[in-house]
């Protein structure tokens, strides 16, 4: 976000083009940093479309940065004033996908986080180097017990826009890959339900 109107960029589940997009929103002006998207869940319970408001992130060397506690309880009080149900815990941010149900566990147990993604602790250090608050608002996509199959990864590019043709070669060459990928895709639209809804009834995510 910067002082005018809010900077945006997708990177895609891509960790490295996470870093570089946030420091370039860092020299444009930003004055805080939000890391919004999808995630996958690693606590038991948490369904598709579940709404995460990370109290902080676990890096991949196990530390963590925390988000900013003014800013995060200023979205809750927002988010309890419009009726938006949003999950609290941390949250894992990994340099590879946890793609399986075992890697779930694994992470879980590791991390002590409630969900995991690719793109958090670019976000946190970016903020962490430029002084800024940063937060962390992510919707569950694909829930503890759910595989992402490879073929999902590669029908997507790095820039985190579908691309059709390629999903379509990869299913002619796996097509038993099609039963989790069709769930993969009703959880991420529910993922992405849940956060446009989210931003509609708050109006913002602007810090206090």
């Amino acid at each position: 976000m910067s002082g005018t109107a809010p900077l945006v960029a997708c990177s895609g589940a891509d960790a490295d083009r996470a870093q570089r997009l946030a420091e370039e929103m860092v020299a444009h002006g930003a004055t805080a940093l939000v890391s919004f998207g999808l995630a996958g869940g690693l606590a038991h319970g948490l369904k598709a479309g579940t709404l995460l408001l990370a109290s902080g992130v676990v890096l991949p060397d196990g530390s963590e940065r925390a988000v900013s506690p003014a800013w995060r309880a200023a979205v809750l009080a927002r988010a309890q004033a419009a009726g938006v149900s949003l999950s609290g815990g941390r949250i894992a941010s990994v340099p590879r996908m946890a793609a399986t149900p075992a890697d779930k566990r694994a992470l879980a147990g590791r991390s002590g986080s409630a969900a995991v993604d690719m793109e958090s602790a670019a976000v946190a250090l970016a903020a962490q180097d430029a002084g800024l608050p940063f937060l962390v608002l992510r919707a569950v996509a694909d829930p503890p017990d759910a595989t992402v199959p490879p073929l999902a990864l590669a029908g997507v590019g790095g820039d985190g826009r579908l691309r059709p043709l390629r999903l379509v070669m990869h299913l002619l060459r796996e097509p038993r890959s099609l039963p989790a990928t069709l769930r993969l895709a009703r959880d991420g639209h529910a993922g992405l339900s849940a956060l446009r809804c989210a931003l509609i009834r708050l109006g913002s995510l602007d810090p206090p």
